[in-house]
């Protein structure tokens, strides 16, 4: 089963028996920024100079992707003055995730639980349905990160997300930043890429960088 890069964030965030998700913040914007990357893969989509364009609007024929493009193209046609990616990311990370998680249950990878926290908030968890591809996503991480395998483009795509949001829990739990985080690095400053997709991932590091400092700055007292 081939899953986009948002649902393969979302899969390293949630936790398989709780269904809750770790990192919550980071996946959002690594969901909104894995989806951009997507449409940049699939020639819809470029950025650059820390701008958005849709460069060719016809479907992609996975209807999560085509949602994205969809609402991606409403809103730049909306917005001729500022089509920076920063805004982008702020204004999709919230329904972009959600779209993401109901993706997953559809496929059956993961279950929807509903409940109520005090017995008034409601509340929903996504615990693990089928692990079999969760499996092989964190078998693939581990190979170009922690046994130096060459990493295919999709791989690459992915630990490029994963370090420039931090998730490097998520993807690799229990293991200390340093122990990963250099070959992460190595592996995002590759030459695995065309130059759109290097110059686009480079565009949403420093996107994911600037709306990462706003929101810890925006909860500082």
């Amino acid at each position: 089963m081939t899953v986009s890069l948002g649902e393969e964030i979302m899969l390293l965030s949630l936790d398989d028996e709780t269904g809750a998700a770790k990192g919550e913040t980071a996946a959002r914007w690594g969901v909104a920024a894995g989806m951009l990357l997507e449409l940049v893969m699939a020639g819809r989509v470029t950025v650059r100079g820390g701008r958005v364009e849709v460069f060719d609007p016809t479907p992609t024929g996975d209807a999560l992707l085509d949602g994205r493009l969809d609402r991606l193209t409403r809103w730049v046609h909306e917005t001729s003055s500022s089509r920076k990616v920063v805004a982008w990311l702020t204004r999709d990370h919230a329904k972009g995730s959600q779209d993401v998680v109901d993706s997953l249950v559809a496929r059956g990878l993961v279950t929807e639980e509903k409940h109520r926290a005090l017995g008034v908030f409601p509340v929903r968890r996504y615990p693990e349905a089928d692990g079999t591809v969760e499996r092989e996503l964190r078998a693939r991480l581990a190979a170009a990160v922690l046994e130096g395998a060459e990493p295919d483009a999709r791989t690459s795509a992915l630990v490029a997300l994963v370090h420039a949001t931090g998730m490097h829990p998520q993807a690799f739990p229990g293991l200390p930043k340093k122990q990963v985080d250099p070959r992460m690095a190595e592996i995002a400053e590759g030459h695995w890429a065309g130059v759109s997709v290097r110059e686009a991932i480079r565009n949403l590091q420093a996107a994911i960088t600037t709306v990462t400092v706003v929101t810890v700055l925006s909860v500082v007292p």
